[in-house]
């Protein structure tokens, strides 16, 4: 298999997965400014979460321009590191509605070193 089915799956998984991110941010029921910065907690993991996966997708891009073929341990590969990244939108939900809380900064800390590297 060619590598181009490979990175056009995986570009779907994060396309998907920002998007996934983006629902979680709940709009605000009054139509102040001050609704908004209620929800910048909120907002900052989204950014944060936001910018990793563009640097996931970045590389990820760049990797598979260098890939001939693709073989069995590569597909799984793939597949592990869209795994992990499958989790960042309920790290980020979480962490957004619970700043304060050490378990859910702990949870997307560990979720942010354990992402393997893109293939």
């Amino acid at each position: 298999m060619k590598s181009n089915r490979l990175e056009a799956f995986s570009d779907g998984v994060i396309a998907i997965i920002i998007t996934i991110m983006v629902l979680e941010m709940e709009v605000p029921e009054e139509v102040t400014l001050e609704a908004l910065i209620q929800l910048l907690p909120v907002f900052i993991s989204y950014l944060i979460s936001f910018i990793y996966l563009g640097i996931y997708w970045i590389n990820h891009h760049h990797l598979l321009h260098t890939v001939k073929r693709v073989n069995g341990k590569i597909l799984w590969a793939n597949l592990h590191l869209l795994f992990w990244l499958s989790l960042i939108p309920f790290a980020t939900s979480w962490v957004g509605e619970n700043h304060t809380n050490t378990a859910p900064l702990a949870f997307y800390g560990f979720l942010l070193l354990i992402v393997p590297l893109p293939i």
